[in-house]
């Protein structure tokens, strides 16, 4: 049974609760198995193999926690997966409806804190609404509420001002030690896909560092053309180490993507770490563009995935996949970096990053 809010007077920071590093270990990661028909317009089979590719790469170095709607997708997704090669022994299957399957959205975002020479996770709740874009958000929401209860974890529900207080793991990335990236165009658009109306960057900055135990805040611009959740750090800029960060740039200036993501490379310049230093930065290239039905598609080489056993980025067929390989391997130098097919992937405006969500050890 949850501890859900004996801590509803205390936040995580107050607890002694941040937010680990992606590359920190992982008991298990977090994936939704795909279903949603207009994600994936006429694509939904060739994207279960996908998952397939993914689940047997993240399996072979830690659990994954698989939410299926009910029995029947439990048996499809089992086919496809041992098809695919994955070590099913490493696959726990939860029946558990959503309405998509972004589970780094709107799946557990978790904490931990230190106890002497252990530690002990919590999960926060940041009331997912669908990117306040789509109204189909009532299961997604229940998703933190049902592993909390199932993995035994105190639960915090994110609120400011007296409210939820909504928030996206897609829409934040950490170092660990105290920095948060994130972006003016997700979290302070006055119009546009509003998660919280009415706070400013002051009580966005409060809210995230009560929940997520973080001590400094970077703001970013905005995020590439055609990405539906209105700029997503995870399509932009990811730490890889506690003090580098990788960073898209594009170097075709007649490319509507080439004046936001320049404005990013001009505010990196005057970030600063938690302790005042300044962050390396590497640039990652973009994929010549991609489109659908004559819509820009977000191709980013940053939604990649930091398992235990690997490091998976999304590919696109384009020349400037072995730059993107070539230079997150060095970046990497503790594990594979391993390339999966995201072409189709990309259809649902999001790719391997936005698919998982990780669960420390």
């Amino acid at each position: 049974m949850s501890k859900a809010n004996d801590l509803n007077l205390q936040t995580p920071a107050d607890a002694g609760y941040s937010m680990p590093a992606e590359w920190e270990k992982h008991e298990a990661t977090w994936l939704g198995w795909p279903h949603h028909p207009t994600d994936w317009p006429g694509k939904l089979d060739t994207i279960r193999w996908v998952y397939g590719e993914m689940v047997r790469r993240i399996a072979s170095g830690e659990i994954v926690r698989l939410l299926v709607a009910d029995r029947a997708e439990r048996a499809l997704a089992r086919r496809c997966l041992r098809l695919a090669g994955a070590d099913l022994g490493r696959v726990e299957f939860i029946i558990c409806p959503t309405n998509r399957g972004w589970m780094r959205d709107s799946g557990p975002i978790f904490v931990r804190r230190r106890r002497g020479r252990s530690s002990e996770t919590g999960i926060v709740h940041f009331h997912f609404n669908a990117w306040a874009k789509y109204d189909d958000w009532q299961h997604d929401r229940r998703v933190p509420d049902m592993a909390a209860r199932r993995l035994r974890k105190p639960l915090f529900h994110a609120r400011h001002q007296g409210r939820d207080f909504v928030l996206e793991g897609g829409g934040i990335d950490v170092n660990g030690r105290g920095t948060l990236l994130t972006t003016e165009e997700c979290y302070l658009d006055p119009r546009v896909q509003v998660r919280n109306p009415g706070l400013g960057r002051l009580e966005i900055e409060a809210a995230l560092e009560a929940y997520l135990g973080v001590t400094n805040v970077c703001w970013l611009a905005a995020g590439p053309v055609g990405d539906d959740t209105h700029g997503h750090i995870d399509d932009i800029g990811r730490f890889v180490n506690p003090r580098t960060v990788v960073l898209i740039r594009e170097t075709n200036r007649r490319d509507p993507n080439y004046r936001p993501l320049a404005e990013n490379w001009d505010r990196i310049q005057d970030l600063r770490l938690e302790d005042g230093s300044k962050p390396d930065v590497v640039p990652l290239p973009m994929p010549a563009p991609l489109y659908f039905d004559g819509e820009r598609l977000p191709a980013s080489y940053a939604n990649f995935y930091i398992a235990n056993a690997a490091v998976i980025v999304p590919t696109f067929n384009d020349p400037q996949d072995r730059v993107a390989l070539g230079t997150l391997a060095e970046l990497f130098p503790d594990r594979p970096v391993v390339g999966i097919h995201a072409v189709d992937l990309v259809l649902g405006f999001g790719t391997l990053h936005c698919l998982t969500q990780q669960q420390p050890a």
